[in-house]
């Protein structure tokens, strides 16, 4: 207290009335226990589940490859159906998809005749699908 009467005094000259000036922190609060306390490492795998789709395609022409490939770049696993397409524009969307998926990391395989899966990298696929007639051939171009 001395100490602020003497700068008050000093700088200021007038008469004040002698009072504590004394800087008071504020208390804190008593915090209420987390009700929480018990689920503090449960994670949601909401946002997991929402994101595992696969998308089935069957282009007519070769413009919908886009489409497709707009899925593989969201992270969605696609299964191409190229039956009702002439073969040469069939070829081009397998190239592009093939580009696509090469692209991002994934990988495209054959499960049928003129079916193919397009996975993107977080998509892993285990097993193999043999064709008919495949058994001791070496794989021709379909």
């Amino acid at each position: 207290m001395g100490l602020m009467k003497k700068f008050r005094d000093y700088f200021l000259e007038e008469d004040y009335e002698d009072y504590d000036e004394e800087y008071e922190a504020p208390q804190p609060e008593e915090e209420a226990p987390l009700k929480t306390a018990g689920k503090a490492n449960v994670v949601s795998l909401q946002s997991v589940q929402k994101s595992a789709k696969v998308v089935l395609a069957e282009p007519r022409v070769y413009a919908e490859a886009q489409e497709i490939a707009d899925h593989l770049k969201s992270r969605r696993a696609v299964i191409v159906n190229l039956q009702r397409i002439q073969h040469e524009q069939a070829k081009r969307i397998v190239d592009f998809l093939s580009g696509t998926v090469y692209a991002i990391g994934g990988d495209i395989q054959q499960v049928g005749t003129k079916i193919f899966l397009c996975t993107p990298e977080n998509v892993d696929v285990s097993g193999s699908i043999s064709l008919d007639g495949e058994d001791d051939r070496p794989m021709k171009r379909w």
